[in-house]
Order: structure tokens, then sequence, then C-alpha cells
């Protein structure tokens, strides 16, 4: 008598994808992980930081990148006019600006 014992295969294993897939599923897994804790969290922060520059006005007391302290004297398409002291003004970039200060800030310096 030959008896040979008979073993069942998946679907995906009989195409030969179930071996492939369950190797690049780690991958998957990691790209998503990586997506929620850093590229979607960017993301969020661009649109926040483009939503403040947007929304800069006269009056506005600001920080900007270089760490110069001002109030915002006049606002143009790229650029503002910061006044850093009592008449000194300087000009800087937009995106320059990277935080908008509660009003009053500067005075209590």
């Amino acid at each position: 008598m030959f008896i040979s014992n008979a073993y069942a295969q998946s679907p995906l294993e009989s195409l030969g994808l179930g071996s492939n897939l369950s190797s690049a599923m780690p991958l998957i897994l990691m790209f998503a992980l990586m997506y929620f804790l850093m590229i979607r969290p960017q993301q969020k922060r661009a649109k926040e930081q483009k939503a403040m520059i947007e929304a800069l006005s006269k009056g506005d007391e600001v920080v900007t990148a270089g760490g110069v302290l001002g109030k915002v004297v006049k606002v143009a398409d790229a650029y503002i006019t910061l006044e850093v002291a009592a008449n000194t003004e300087i000009v800087v970039q937009k995106p320059s600006v990277t935080i908008l200060l509660p009003k009053g800030t500067i005075k209590g310096l």
C-alpha cells in the first residue's frame, strides 16, 4: 500500500503569493507607522505655519528664524517690515517668521 499525506494549500500559496505577501507585511507596516509618526505631523505643522504667515497683519509681534523680535509695520507680498527698536526698521521675508507672539510681549521684555 502506498499512501501519501496530503496538505492543504491556501489559494495565495498555490499562486506563489503567500510567502511574498507575508515577507512584505513588515515593510508595509513600517511605512504606515512612519507615515503616521513623521510625515503626517510635519504636513500639519507646515500647513499651520503657512496659515500663520498668510494671516500676518500690521501690529503683530513676531520672532524671526534668526531670533529677532519685532512689531510688524508693513506687510507686502513676499516681505514684511519689522520695527525692532524705536525708529529702527528691518525688512525680512515672510517665511522667516517662525512665531507669532501675543500682543504686548515685546513691551514686557
